[in-house]
Protein backbone atom coordinates (compact mmCIF):
# COMPACT_ATOMS: atom_id res chain seq x y z
CA UNK A 1 0.00 0.00 0.00
CA UNK A 2 1.26 3.18 -0.66
CA UNK A 3 2.21 5.92 1.34
CA UNK A 4 -0.52 8.48 2.17
CA UNK A 5 1.10 11.39 0.81
CA UNK A 6 1.61 9.47 -2.24
CA UNK A 7 -2.09 8.70 -2.88
CA UNK A 8 -2.59 12.54 -1.78
CA UNK A 9 0.04 13.82 -4.74
CA UNK A 10 -1.36 11.22 -7.01
CA UNK A 11 -4.86 12.87 -6.99
CA UNK A 12 -3.39 16.12 -6.93
CA UNK A 13 -1.34 15.70 -9.76
CA UNK A 14 -4.80 14.05 -11.58
CA UNK A 15 -6.75 16.78 -11.11
CA UNK A 16 -4.62 19.41 -11.58
CA UNK A 17 -3.64 18.63 -14.98
CA UNK A 18 -7.46 18.24 -15.57
CA UNK A 19 -7.97 21.48 -14.63
CA UNK A 20 -5.73 23.60 -16.00
CA UNK A 21 -5.28 21.65 -19.53
CA UNK A 22 -6.91 23.93 -21.85
CA UNK A 23 -5.50 27.43 -20.73
CA UNK A 24 -1.53 25.66 -20.06
CA UNK A 25 -2.24 24.41 -23.80
CA UNK A 26 -2.64 27.59 -24.86
CA UNK A 27 0.43 29.31 -23.35
CA UNK A 28 2.58 25.68 -24.38
CA UNK A 29 1.60 26.48 -27.81
CA UNK A 30 1.75 29.99 -27.70
CA UNK A 31 5.20 29.94 -26.14
CA UNK A 32 6.74 27.76 -28.77
CA UNK A 33 5.74 29.96 -31.25
CA UNK A 34 7.16 32.66 -29.64
CA UNK A 35 10.53 30.86 -29.21
CA UNK A 36 11.10 30.66 -33.22
CA UNK A 37 9.25 33.69 -34.43
CA UNK A 38 12.85 35.15 -35.67
CA UNK A 39 13.08 31.87 -37.49
CA UNK A 40 9.61 32.11 -38.85
CA UNK A 41 7.95 35.34 -40.99
CA UNK A 42 4.49 34.30 -40.22
CA UNK A 43 5.05 35.03 -36.97
CA UNK A 44 6.85 37.92 -37.03
CA UNK A 45 8.67 39.75 -40.29
CA UNK A 46 12.01 39.63 -40.67
CA UNK A 47 13.39 42.80 -39.79
CA UNK A 48 15.09 45.02 -43.25
CA UNK A 49 18.06 46.46 -43.78
CA UNK A 50 18.47 49.84 -44.96
CA UNK A 51 20.49 52.27 -46.90
CA UNK A 52 22.13 54.40 -44.64
CA UNK A 53 22.51 54.87 -40.94
CA UNK A 54 21.40 58.42 -40.22
CA UNK A 55 17.89 59.21 -40.71
CA UNK A 56 16.70 61.48 -43.30
CA UNK A 57 13.58 61.16 -43.42
CA UNK A 58 11.58 63.21 -40.50
CA UNK A 59 8.16 62.39 -38.49
CA UNK A 60 5.43 64.36 -40.96
CA UNK A 61 7.17 62.17 -43.94
CA UNK A 62 7.04 59.01 -42.10
CA UNK A 63 3.17 59.26 -41.41
CA UNK A 64 2.68 60.26 -45.02
CA UNK A 65 4.57 57.16 -46.50
CA UNK A 66 2.49 55.01 -43.89
CA UNK A 67 -0.78 56.32 -45.10
CA UNK A 68 0.19 55.56 -48.41
CA UNK A 69 -0.25 51.93 -47.83
CA UNK A 70 -3.73 50.80 -47.71
CA UNK A 71 -3.44 47.19 -45.38
CA UNK A 72 -1.89 49.74 -42.73
CA UNK A 73 -5.33 51.97 -42.23
CA UNK A 74 -3.57 54.65 -41.06
CA UNK A 75 -4.82 58.17 -40.96
CA UNK A 76 -3.21 59.65 -38.27
CA UNK A 77 -0.85 59.41 -35.37
CA UNK A 78 -2.63 57.65 -32.66
CA UNK A 79 -3.32 54.54 -35.34
CA UNK A 80 0.06 53.51 -34.35
CA UNK A 81 1.11 50.83 -31.88
CA UNK A 82 4.45 51.81 -31.62
CA UNK A 83 7.50 52.64 -33.63
CA UNK A 84 11.12 51.49 -33.63
CA UNK A 85 13.60 53.67 -35.26
CA UNK A 86 16.89 51.16 -35.51
CA UNK A 87 19.47 53.68 -37.15
CA UNK A 88 21.88 51.14 -36.97
CA UNK A 89 19.55 49.01 -39.73
CA UNK A 90 18.68 52.12 -41.43
CA UNK A 91 15.02 51.67 -41.24
CA UNK A 92 11.77 52.43 -38.99
CA UNK A 93 9.46 49.83 -38.13
CA UNK A 94 5.81 50.97 -37.99
CA UNK A 95 3.29 48.86 -35.56
CA UNK A 96 -0.06 49.50 -36.16
CA UNK A 97 -3.39 49.25 -33.72
CA UNK A 98 -4.57 46.90 -36.97
CA UNK A 99 -1.05 44.44 -36.09
CA UNK A 100 0.08 45.44 -39.73
CA UNK A 101 4.14 45.84 -39.64
CA UNK A 102 5.46 48.74 -42.19
CA UNK A 103 9.37 48.28 -42.49
CA UNK A 104 10.68 51.96 -43.99
CA UNK A 105 14.03 53.21 -44.83
CA UNK A 106 14.86 56.05 -43.36
CA UNK A 107 17.21 57.34 -45.91
CA UNK A 108 15.08 57.46 -48.75
CA UNK A 109 11.22 56.85 -47.62
CA UNK A 110 10.92 53.17 -49.42
CA UNK A 111 8.79 50.96 -48.06
CA UNK A 112 11.22 47.82 -47.56
CA UNK A 113 8.42 45.62 -45.97
CA UNK A 114 4.46 45.60 -45.30
CA UNK A 115 3.11 42.57 -43.21
CA UNK A 116 0.70 41.38 -40.75
CA UNK A 117 2.32 40.79 -37.65
CA UNK A 118 1.33 38.06 -36.09
CA UNK A 119 3.91 38.06 -32.63
CA UNK A 120 1.62 40.60 -30.56
CA UNK A 121 -0.84 38.72 -30.71
CA UNK A 122 0.26 35.55 -29.92
CA UNK A 123 2.35 36.83 -26.97
CA UNK A 124 -0.76 38.39 -25.57
CA UNK A 125 -2.79 34.78 -25.92
CA UNK A 126 0.38 33.81 -24.21
CA UNK A 127 0.45 35.59 -21.04
CA UNK A 128 -3.91 36.00 -21.39
CA UNK A 129 -4.06 39.90 -21.60
CA UNK A 130 -5.74 38.74 -25.00
CA UNK A 131 -9.12 38.06 -22.48
CA UNK A 132 -8.34 41.20 -20.44
CA UNK A 133 -6.74 42.10 -17.25
CA UNK A 134 -9.75 39.49 -14.97
CA UNK A 135 -7.94 35.96 -17.23
CA UNK A 136 -4.38 37.10 -16.24
CA UNK A 137 -5.03 36.93 -12.18
CA UNK A 138 -8.29 34.56 -12.26
CA UNK A 139 -7.50 32.33 -14.65
CA UNK A 140 -3.75 32.20 -16.07
CA UNK A 141 -2.32 33.01 -12.70
CA UNK A 142 -4.13 30.44 -10.94
CA UNK A 143 -2.99 27.90 -13.50
CA UNK A 144 0.81 28.89 -13.10
CA UNK A 145 0.21 27.89 -9.31
CA UNK A 146 -1.74 24.68 -10.05
CA UNK A 147 1.00 24.06 -12.70
CA UNK A 148 3.81 24.40 -9.83
CA UNK A 149 2.12 22.10 -7.79
CA UNK A 150 2.07 19.45 -10.41
CA UNK A 151 6.15 20.36 -10.79
CA UNK A 152 6.06 19.50 -6.85
CA UNK A 153 4.05 16.63 -6.95
CA UNK A 154 5.74 15.37 -10.09
CA UNK A 155 8.89 15.78 -8.39
CA UNK A 156 7.67 14.18 -5.15
CA UNK A 157 6.34 10.77 -7.38
CA UNK A 158 9.46 10.13 -9.25
CA UNK A 159 11.78 10.73 -6.17
CA UNK A 160 9.47 8.47 -3.91
CA UNK A 161 10.56 4.91 -5.78
CA UNK A 162 14.10 5.72 -5.57
CA UNK A 163 14.15 6.80 -2.31
CA UNK A 164 12.12 3.47 -1.09
CA UNK A 165 14.62 1.55 -3.30
CA UNK A 166 17.94 2.99 -1.33
CA UNK A 167 15.87 2.44 1.81
CA UNK A 168 15.73 -1.44 1.24
CA UNK A 169 19.07 -1.56 -0.16
CA UNK A 170 20.37 0.02 2.82
CA UNK A 171 18.18 -2.21 5.20
CA UNK A 172 19.96 -5.29 3.82
CA UNK A 173 23.10 -3.70 3.49
CA UNK A 174 22.85 -3.29 7.15
CA UNK A 175 21.88 -7.00 7.65
CA UNK A 176 24.53 -8.81 5.99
Amino acid sequence: MSPPLSRVSRKLHRWGAIIILIPVGLVIVTGLLLQVKKQFAWVQPPTQRGTGTTPVIDWPQLLEIARSVPEANVREWRDFDRIDVQPKRGIAKLICQNRWELQINMANGEVLSSTYRRSDLIESLHDGTFFGDWAKLWVFLPNGLILLVLWLTGAYLWILPVWVRANKKRKRMKKT
